[in-house]
C-alpha cells in the first residue's frame, strides 16, 4: 500500500521547495480604533469643558 503523503525530507526537489518558502508576514495592527478613540475622548472632554464654563 502507498502512503499518499508526501514527506518533504524525503525527497531533495520537495525539501528544497518547503525551506525557500518564505514565511508569512506579520501583520501590522490597525490604528483605526486608536484614531477613534482619541477623537470620542477629545469630544468628551470638550464637552465637559463647555459644561463646566456654563
Amino acid at each position: 500500500m502507498s502512503d499518499n503523503s508526501v514527506d518533504p525530507s524525503g525527497n531533495t526537489e520537495a525539501f528544497r521547495a518547503f525551506q525557500s518558502t518564505p514565511p508569512e508576514p506579520a501583520s501590522t495592527a490597525s490604528k483605526t480604533p486608536l484614531i477613534v478613540t482619541g477623537v470620542v475622548v477629545a469630544v468628551v472632554l470638550i464637552a465637559v469643558i463647555v459644561w463646566l464654563a456654563s
